[in-house]
């Protein structure tokens, strides 16, 4: 699959709306790349990513990057120190696993949008949003 064909299924102002809806109850990010190439290593390339759109600065240190790698089928989740210290490696399993059923299916925007709200709730319950939190990173789909 090529990555237009991949977004060409993305309505981005869906899944800015579903990030927004995510973090209304949180203080934490969430943020969706979508790579227009062929990365050698999905993880890798997904941490160099977290780290370039400074989703490692997060005063929590509670960003998720939900990446995919559509032309090579795969996609990685990522989270800061603060989300894996609090949650545990279960807590990517259970963002993946939501995706991957859609993903399989072919319904990207569901998968995206699942992937949304499974690290939403889980944000919710770990870092609940307090009076003064502030949306620190952008909502939209970022391309690379």
């Amino acid at each position: 699959m090529k990555a237009r064909e991949f977004e060409k299924q993305l309505d981005d102002n869906a899944v800015t709306a579903a990030i927004r809806e995510a973090e209304a109850g949180t203080s934490g990010e969430i943020r969706v790349f979508i790579a227009s190439g062929e990365p050698a290593e999905v993880l890798a390339a997904a941490q160099r990513e977290f780290d370039r759109l400074g989703m490692n600065r997060t005063p929590l240190r509670n960003g998720v990057l939900l990446y995919f790698a559509p032309e090579i089928r795969r996609f990685a989740v990522i989270g800061d120190e603060g989300i894996h210290f609090r949650c545990g490696p279960g807590f990517w399993e259970a963002v993946a696993r939501d995706m991957e059923t859609q993903l399989k299916a072919g319904r990207f925007q569901d998968a995206v949008i699942a992937g949304i709200r499974s690290a939403g709730v889980e944000l919710c319950r770990h870092f609940p949003k307090h009076p003064g939190d502030r949306n620190d990173l952008p909502d939209g789909i970022v391309r690379g």
